[in-house]
């Protein structure tokens, strides 16, 4: 039977879950996942994650709906939906977004004698390609990112701070948008940090306990 969008969306779901649980190494990561995109039928879609876990959820017809908002949702699930915010300011304040909310393709935010705040583990993104200009004068603002993100930073601190820290590891996707994070930082500072969502938290320690459990089993057998 002809493979479906969704079929191969779910595959490519299961190999980004093993590669971060370090079931697979990139290389081969890269390897089935090329196969994925390719693959035209189940039955070629079937052998690809034949070792990994919940091999059987792989090829199940998608339910509308099942995608799931934010961090649980696939990266083609949170792209190209209509921006509900191109900018922020604060001066003598601040601003933040965060939540389930959609980051235009070209977004501008400025801080003076307050500070900001930019969440997009949460977010949707109206184009693949996203530009997050930052300008913080005698102010700070700071981004959140998943570790998946592909994000660049290219951002210059004049008696500040314009840089990039990582709370979560993480192998940026080769699905996921691509963030371009520039602008400045004036006596103040701008900082970007890759760290996972309470519920991709919570999904991943799920998952942890799961294989627990399965290992358990074939260990009393």
């Amino acid at each position: 039977m002809r493979a479906s969008d969704a079929e191969r969306e779910r595959i490519a779901e299961i190999l980004r879950d093993a590669v971060a649980e370090g079931r697979l190494e990139m290389e081969e990561f890269e390897q089935r996942l090329d196969t994925t995109y390719k693959a035209r039928t189940r039955g070629e879609l079937e052998p690809i994650v034949r070792d990994l876990p919940v091999v059987g959820a792989a090829v199940a017809p998608v339910a509308a709906g099942q995608s799931g908002t934010g961090s649980m949702a696939r990266w083609s699930d949170r792209i190209g939906k209509p921006a509900t915010s191109g900018g922020a300011f604060a001066f003598w304040g601040g601003f933040h977004r965060k939540g389930n909310w959609t980051i235009g393709r070209l977004f501008t935010a400025f801080a003076m004698w307050g500070g900001g705040e930019i969440d997009l583990r949460e977010a949707n993104f109206e184009d693949r390609e996203v530009v997050i200009r930052c300008f913080a004068i005698m102010g700070a603002m700071q981004v959140t990112v998943p570790p998946d993100l592909n994000v660049e930073v290219r951002g210059i601190g004049i008696m500040g701070g314009f840089g990039e820290s990582s709370k979560d590891e993480g192998i940026p996707a080769p699905d996921s948008p691509r963030v371009r994070i520039t602008g400045f930082a004036l006596m103040g500072g701008v900082g970007v940090e890759r760290k996972r969502s309470k519920a991709e938290k919570l999904r991943l320690r799920e998952a942890e306990r799961s294989r627990g459990r399965l290992e358990k089993g074939d260990g009393n057998r």
